[in-house]
């Protein structure tokens, strides 16, 4: 099912699926071009697309199509060369690096393949983190909000663990639960089980779709064509266009697929 993306900034309007919903994300005509010595390199060349309150959206792309392009342009790290960017409602693209700053803090979830989590720091520490610049939330309401977060990970007996006493899999739950703790209205992940193995990553993807369920918008960027099975959406960008935007009417569950895999064996 492909979708098609008219221009609307309404902050409700029907989506793709048919529903009346909430735009969380919205692109119009997104342009990125650098300039490089006498070249002119055009990594975003006119992206378009709206994206709705619940929707897990995977961007996919090979290298050079503009993926981390866009995944800055989304982050608000970045602003368009032409265009206008809207998240929850809010236009971006002329904004202060400042005020950009402040809307990525209160409305983006980041999850990175990396995890960038403060080494000597427990996890209750680091999921905390980014209500340290949220002035409505005291000492304890922030511990409150990052075991809540920890919990809806599934970490509840890690809290005072150090990253140097988690495996990957247990880091990068961390990482989601402190992209939580702001219940931010978009989750942003890139390339979030590509330092996992096999094993791992599946049981992020249930975790990611078990997000999805309680109603949470995941935008998953990534390479790997596979992840697209498991979410709502896939958007697939080449040469800074976007070449596909199509519905996913049978997600896959990674619960099974997890389930499936040959148990692990002591070396």
């Amino acid at each position: 099912m492909s979708i098609n993306n008219n221009n609307n900034t309404s902050s409700n309007v029907t989506s793709p699926l048919g529903r009346t919903g909430r735009v969380v994300i919205e692109l119009q005509d997104v342009k990125r071009y650098f300039q490089v010595g006498s070249e002119t390199v055009k990594a975003l060349r006119g992206v378009s697309f709206k994206i709705y309150e619940g929707e897990f959206v995977t961007i996919q792309g090979t290298s050079g199509s503009g993926k981390s392009t866009l995944l800055n342009q989304l982050g608000c790290l970045d602003t368009p060369t032409s265009g206008e960017y809207y998240l929850d409602g809010v236009p971006v693209s002329k904004m202060s690096r400042n005020k950009r700053a402040h809307i990525r803090n209160r409305k983006i979830g980041f999850v990175f393949q990396n995890y960038n989590l403060l080494p000597k720091t427990s996890a209750l520490e680091n999921v905390e983190l980014p209500l340290m610049y949220n002035n409505e939330f005291t000492a304890e309401m922030r511990r409150e909000a990052a075991i809540k977060a920890l919990e809806a990970v599934g970490l509840a007996d890690r809290m005072n663990h150090k990253s140097n006493q988690m495996s990957g899999g247990q880091m990068q739950r961390v990482a989601i639960a402190r992209a939580l703790v702001n219940n931010p209205a978009v989750l942003l992940a890139d390339e979030a089980t590509g330092n996992l193995d096999t094993r791992t990553s599946f049981e992020m993807l249930v975790l990611f779709q078990k997000l999805h369920r309680q109603g949470h918008t995941i935008i998953f960027v990534t390479h790997n064509p596979e992840i697209a099975e498991y979410s709502s959406r896939n958007i697939n960008l080449r040469d800074g266009k976007i070449r596909e935007d199509t519905i996913n009417n049978n997600i896959k569950s990674a619960e099974e697929a997890l389930a499936a895999l040959p148990k692990p064996q002591d070396d």
